[in-house]
Protein backbone atom coordinates (compact mmCIF):
# COMPACT_ATOMS: atom_id res chain seq x y z
CA UNK A 1 0.00 0.00 0.00
CA UNK A 2 1.45 3.64 -0.94
CA UNK A 3 0.59 6.57 1.38
CA UNK A 4 1.13 10.12 1.07
CA UNK A 5 4.11 12.05 2.68
CA UNK A 6 4.24 15.64 3.04
CA UNK A 7 7.68 17.36 3.58
CA UNK A 8 8.29 21.13 3.78
CA UNK A 9 11.74 22.27 2.42
CA UNK A 10 13.00 25.37 2.08
CA UNK A 11 13.26 27.00 -1.44
CA UNK A 12 17.12 26.29 -1.98
CA UNK A 13 16.54 22.51 -1.03
CA UNK A 14 13.75 22.33 -3.34
CA UNK A 15 15.30 24.01 -6.55
CA UNK A 16 18.28 21.13 -5.77
CA UNK A 17 16.04 18.27 -5.41
CA UNK A 18 14.20 19.68 -8.66
CA UNK A 19 17.17 20.23 -10.68
CA UNK A 20 18.34 16.64 -9.90
CA UNK A 21 15.50 14.90 -10.41
CA UNK A 22 15.45 16.76 -14.24
CA UNK A 23 18.38 15.98 -14.70
CA UNK A 24 17.89 12.22 -14.78
CA UNK A 25 14.38 12.50 -16.22
CA UNK A 26 12.50 11.90 -12.39
CA UNK A 27 9.69 12.86 -10.46
CA UNK A 28 10.69 14.51 -7.31
CA UNK A 29 8.83 11.51 -5.60
CA UNK A 30 10.71 9.13 -7.17
CA UNK A 31 13.99 11.37 -6.14
CA UNK A 32 12.80 11.33 -2.09
CA UNK A 33 12.13 7.30 -2.57
CA UNK A 34 15.81 6.53 -4.11
CA UNK A 35 17.03 8.84 -1.37
CA UNK A 36 15.15 7.05 1.52
CA UNK A 37 16.27 3.74 0.19
CA UNK A 38 19.96 4.30 -0.37
CA UNK A 39 19.94 6.22 3.29
CA UNK A 40 18.26 3.21 4.75
CA UNK A 41 19.63 0.10 2.66
CA UNK A 42 21.74 -2.34 5.32
CA UNK A 43 24.95 -1.72 5.04
CA UNK A 44 27.20 -4.55 2.99
CA UNK A 45 29.82 -6.68 4.70
CA UNK A 46 31.87 -6.73 1.10
CA UNK A 47 33.61 -3.33 0.30
CA UNK A 48 32.92 -4.24 -3.49
CA UNK A 49 29.42 -4.73 -3.04
CA UNK A 50 29.49 -1.15 -1.38
CA UNK A 51 29.86 1.25 -4.47
CA UNK A 52 27.58 -0.35 -6.28
CA UNK A 53 24.53 1.81 -7.98
CA UNK A 54 26.81 4.70 -6.36
CA UNK A 55 27.20 6.31 -9.50
CA UNK A 56 24.59 7.54 -12.02
CA UNK A 57 24.40 7.52 -15.89
CA UNK A 58 26.97 5.07 -16.65
CA UNK A 59 25.96 2.37 -19.78
CA UNK A 60 23.53 -0.04 -19.81
CA UNK A 61 25.82 -2.61 -21.20
CA UNK A 62 28.99 -1.43 -19.02
CA UNK A 63 29.50 -5.57 -17.48
CA UNK A 64 29.51 -6.68 -21.10
CA UNK A 65 31.83 -3.99 -22.64
CA UNK A 66 34.06 -2.88 -19.78
CA UNK A 67 37.15 -3.47 -20.91
CA UNK A 68 36.16 -1.20 -23.77
CA UNK A 69 35.19 1.65 -21.81
CA UNK A 70 38.24 1.53 -19.72
CA UNK A 71 40.11 1.76 -22.72
CA UNK A 72 38.35 4.95 -24.08
CA UNK A 73 38.90 6.24 -20.61
CA UNK A 74 42.46 6.02 -20.44
CA UNK A 75 44.29 8.45 -21.19
CA UNK A 76 48.25 8.43 -20.36
CA UNK A 77 50.50 8.23 -23.70
CA UNK A 78 51.48 4.70 -24.63
CA UNK A 79 55.52 4.78 -24.04
CA UNK A 80 57.71 4.91 -27.99
CA UNK A 81 58.27 1.15 -29.22
CA UNK A 82 61.85 2.53 -29.36
CA UNK A 83 61.91 2.90 -25.68
CA UNK A 84 64.17 0.75 -23.32
CA UNK A 85 64.28 0.46 -20.16
CA UNK A 86 67.19 1.79 -18.72
CA UNK A 87 69.87 0.36 -16.06
CA UNK A 88 70.18 2.34 -13.41
CA UNK A 89 74.03 2.06 -12.14
CA UNK A 90 74.52 1.64 -8.81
Amino acid sequence: MIKPLQIYMDEHELALLSAWARERGWTKSRAVRAAIRALTRAQEKDTLMQGCGMIDGLPADLSERIDEYLGESFVAEKADSNYRRRRRSR
